[in-house]
């Protein structure tokens, strides 16, 4: 019987009937080392055995589990496939060492000879992609190690991009994103990826900002590019990347150089302390800031691989996130071919949870994390009719998750949802990891490698139950994977430092058990459906339109998207306004076509004034404080 259920464990789809219960294929030979017990003892053996085996916290649902003869799937996913079975030890004996010199093609070639060698022990590829049209492809990571080289050439001899300078890349979820995220790193390159929601004005100031010297991007966004090439005088390539096989005059044509680049390319030596990549991040009281990221980042992601999102070389993960975001480096590059898994890709123009769920019915992911936007979307249909039992880890990150939500998907799925807390200026933070037991509406505890307090806005430490800022101790050892500053912008980056912490301007408390809880953001920024929205950016746009004396832009919850833009706009006294409904839609429609759409207010008031401090700066607080309180 073991023989036989150590086989079945370790094939695609297996499946073990079980005391009406059933085990499906598990990850990593942990798991198949603790399952012997299962089939070679009673249950009333393997709750004994295996309570020695698992953190006090998980004793009672165990035995719970096995007295009930639920699904073994149950309590299996409160076991980490990595071994992070135990938080304290595992952040006591964490060390990651940075050498001197590191790129990541390192990791990805040495995966690439682990799967050429036979040691990799999945048939899973590297990049798995779908698209709405039903196409799909297939890549290991041999595939990706030529293609990319391929692409490097280009990037070097065609776009004629040298080492250290910026790539744009605005690109939908197509399988040439991964590449260009890999040539850049051949070529030392330092990559700013931008979403396919910008609009002219928005790639006019990043184009200008980061100077970059190419961008790459599709026949969508080629015309925005175009409305504003002429004023970024850095710009010398434009190369387009056509899913309909478009030319497009003053624009290098990827498809046909491919054809013809070769697949011989020698990487280029970068320091660990060399910029790898820009990503920009909104702020409160200006455009958005450049956050500079250098080679080590991508190491530093071990922390949000193996740690959080308990990934091995045998999971299929799904990460929602926009390719425009940190949050796409995070859990659709770094962390996941840190560890070897596969990615999985579903590349369509618009969220649609009923397609979703019959994509987690149809193929065989194992690690899924999005938006908690659009876990309350999933929880609105009816979860009946489809098969989602090849999942084994459910996770969330981007703005706090309800805890009525948490519980509804447990009830009706049986996974807890596992909270990740970060920023574009690091790496994993704070995190709900496997190995602790679940507090709804908490945020964890810190992850490994990061030393994470409750600080006051002096970074003087606080205790448990005092509301501060989020601080990471950066001295004496600054951690891997936080970000080197903010360029260009060293007022900004010395305002986040305060004695021994980089505050991260977010609040919350610690707990008597050392749980951060999270509380509010310490500053204005709006984080509506993932997306990190900047006022100042909303209040531009409306300032363009001539009704618009003044604005302010606020977060007003939403039962959806968590939270939403809402714009008080105080209106020009020569304006005559014939229908206000009217004038609200046109305004709307107006910041959509100004700046990137998911930017406009979904909601507008008018207001005779703003309330203002003595020195005449707008209190958004005071707006968004109304907001929250009706």
């Amino acid at each position: 019987m073991l023989k036989v259920g150590k086989r079945l464990l370790q094939l695609h789809h297996g499946k073990v009937q079980l005391h009406h219960g059933k085990v499906q294929r598990h990850y990593g030979q942990f798991y198949i080392n603790n399952l012997e017990f299962i089939f070679k003892r009673s249950l009333k053996e393997c709750s004994k055995i295996l309570a020695t085996r698992f953190s006090i916290g998980q004793h009672s649902a165990l035995r719970k589990s096995l007295k009930s003869h639920q699904p073994i799937r149950s309590f299996l996913t409160a076991v980490s496939a990595t071994g992070f079975n135990d938080y304290e030890l595992g952040r006591k004996h964490f060390e990651l060492e940075i050498p001197e010199y590191f790129n990541f093609v390192e990791v990805l070639d040495e995966w690439a000879q682990k799967e050429k060698n036979g040691e990799r022990k999945t048939r899973n590829p590297a990049l798995w992609w779908i698209n709405d049209e039903g196409k799909e492809l297939k890549w290991t990571f041999q595939d990706i190690q030529s293609k990319a080289k391929r692409f490097a050439n280009i990037l070097e001899q065609v776009c004629r991009v040298n080492k250290g300078e910026v790539v744009m890349l605005i690109l939908p979820r197509v399988p040439e994103w991964w590449l260009v995220n890999v040539a850049c790193l051949r070529t030392g390159t330092v990559l700013c990826p931008g979403t396919t929601l910008l609009r002219a004005k928005d790639i006019k100031q990043r184009l200008q900002d980061a100077k970059a010297t190419c961008i790459i991007t599709d026949e969508s966004v080629a015309p925005f590019v175009d409305q504003v090439a002429d004023e970024c005088p850095e710009l010398r390539s434009k190369l387009l990347v056509s899913q309909v096989g478009q030319t497009r005059i003053g624009w290098l044509d990827y498809r046909g150089l491919n054809e013809e680049a070769s697949e011989d390319h020698k990487c280029v030596s970068c320091k660990s302390s060399d910029p790898t990549c820009i990503f920009f991040t909104s702020g409160t009281t200006g455009l958005p800031k450049m956050v500079e990221q250098t080679q080590s980042y991508g190491l530093a992601h071990v922390i949000t691989g193996r740690y959080w999102l308990d990934l091995t070389s045998i999971d299929i993960h799904w990460n929602t996130s926009d390719t425009g975001w940190a949050k796409s480096a995070w859990s659709s590059f770094y962390a996941p071919w840190i560890q070897g898994s596969c990615i999985f890709v579903h590349h369509t123009p618009k969220f649609d949870p009923c397609k979703t769920l019959k994509i987690l019915d149809k193929y065989p992911v194992s690690t899924f994390c999005a938006a908690p936007t659009i876990f309350r979307m999933l929880i609105q249909e009816d979860l009946q009719p489809y098969n989602l039992d090849s999942l084994r880890h459910v996770l969330s990150a981007g703005e706090p998750l309800n805890p009525e939500v948490i519980e509804e998907w447990r009830k009706r799925v049986g996974h807890v949802i596992r909270e990740g807390y970060g920023q574009s200026e690091t790496v994993l933070l704070c995190g709900s990891f496997r190995c602790l037991p679940l507090k709804p509406g908490s945020m964890g505890k810190p992850a490994p490698g990061y030393d994470l307090c409750i600080v006051d806005g002096e970074g003087n430490e606080l205790g448990p139950g005092h509301e501060g800022d989020i601080g990471i101790r950066v001295k004496p050892n600054r951690p891997v994977g936080l970000f080197t500053g903010y360029i260009n912008d060293p007022e900004r980056t010395a305002a986040v430092f305060k004695g021994d912490f980089y505050l991260t301007g977010d609040r919350a408390m610690k707990d008597e058990e050392g749980f951060f809880w999270f509380l509010a953001r310490g500053d204005d920024v709006i984080t509506s459906a993932g997306y990190r929205i900047g006022p100042f950016e909303v209040e531009s746009a409306l300032i363009e339109h001539p009704a618009v004396a003044e604005s302010a832009a606020v977060s007003s919850p939403d039962k959806i998207r968590g939270e939403v833009v809402k714009a008080y706009v105080v209106l020009a006294s020569n304006y005559e306004v014939k229908d206000e409904e009217n004038l609200k839609e046109e305004l709307k429609k107006h910041v959509q076509n100004i700046t990137a759409p998911y930017k406009y207010p979904r909601k507008i008031e008018f207001v005779k004034s703003l309330p203002k401090t003595v020195s005449g700066k707008i209190r958004r607080i005071d707006l968004r404080n109304n907001e929250w309180a009706k």
